[in-house]
């Protein structure tokens, strides 16, 4: 019975693992739809990462979270040679680039929503059906307007284009999708705390001081930063963004595998210089 609960227990993390890596593609569905109105012309290499911040974001974040499972659960001390631990060393480092390229990402898209202006002149959404001019239903998901759903849109009478796209929403759409890039950005910058604190658990518990006041500090830390990122997911599943919202869903319960990991880890090194532990039969 041990041995099936802790298979089916490893089933469902890799599961999860399996499904982050799908997200991978469902954003960059959403973000390439949003990108041929964003970037009409074509989106240049400068570009790339305001384009698909997302999904950059994510591919980096997977990689990243399969080199910790390696490290803390797959790997056994005598796999640490040389080459692996440099090559293990050199991908996370890789990683942290994207992350932080992705997070730079999230800025620039934010600060692209705050460069909004008044469309002159319309005072009726319906003015531009059949004009094809889409309306911002969300952070990064837009609709056709069209005479049949023009109505269905918004009884505000002043709207908001976004710069450079043929894309309109109204003053409460607005609202709605600056505070849904802020959360993405705060997201993103408490994740990059989150993955701070982890390397340093990693680096103390391979020296085997991971106790006491670091860890007290370290458990404590982590607290806050995973009831901020609680919190992110919540308020995406609140403003109907599912992708976003089970995104964050998984990452959660991915890192909380990471972190037993972790513990587990602490625990054969703990037996492992117990005295009573190694002359037990």
């Amino acid at each position: 019975m041990a041995l099936n609960s802790n298979l089916l227990y490893q089933l469902f993390k890799y599961a999860v693992y399996a499904l982050l890596s799908l997200n991978i593609f469902l954003f960059f569905s959403e973000e390439m739809t949003a990108a041929l109105l964003q970037f009409p012309n074509g989106v240049a290499a400068i570009d790339m990462i305001e384009a698909y911040s997302a999904t950059i974001d994510t591919a980096a974040w997977v990689v990243l979270l399969l080199m910790f499972e390696l490290e803390t659960y797959v790997l056994e001390d005598r796999h640490f040679t040389p080459g692996v631990t440099w090559t293990l060393h050199g991908l996370r480092a890789l990683c942290y680039t994207f992350i932080v390229y992705a997070f730079y990402g999230y800025i620039a898209n934010l600060t692209f929503l705050t460069d909004v202006t008044v469309m002159p002149g319309i005072s009726d959404v319906c003015a531009l059906a059949g004009d094809s001019w889409s309306w911002a239903a969300t952070l990064d998901e837009y609709v056709s307007i069209t005479a049949a759903n023009c109505a269905s849109f918004s009884t505000a009478d002043v709207f908001y284009q976004f710069p450079g796209m043929p894309a309109v929403v109204d003053a409460q759409g607005l609202v709605d999708i600056r505070r849904l890039a802020w959360v993405d950005v705060i997201n993103a910058a408490v994740w990059l705390l989150v993955v701070v604190v982890l390397e340093v658990d990693v680096r103390l518990q391979e020296h085997n001081r991971l106790e006491g006041m670091a860890l007290r500090i370290s458990s404590a830390t982590k607290i806050v930063l995973y009831s901020l990122l609680f919190l992110a997911a919540v308020y995406w599943g609140l403003k109907g963004d599912f992708v976003d919202f089970w995104d964050a869903f998984l990452w959660l319960v991915a890192f909380v595998f990471i972190e037993m990991n972790v513990f587990e880890w602490r625990q054969e090194e703990h037996a492992a210089s117990d005295p009573q532990t190694q002359g037990s039969p």
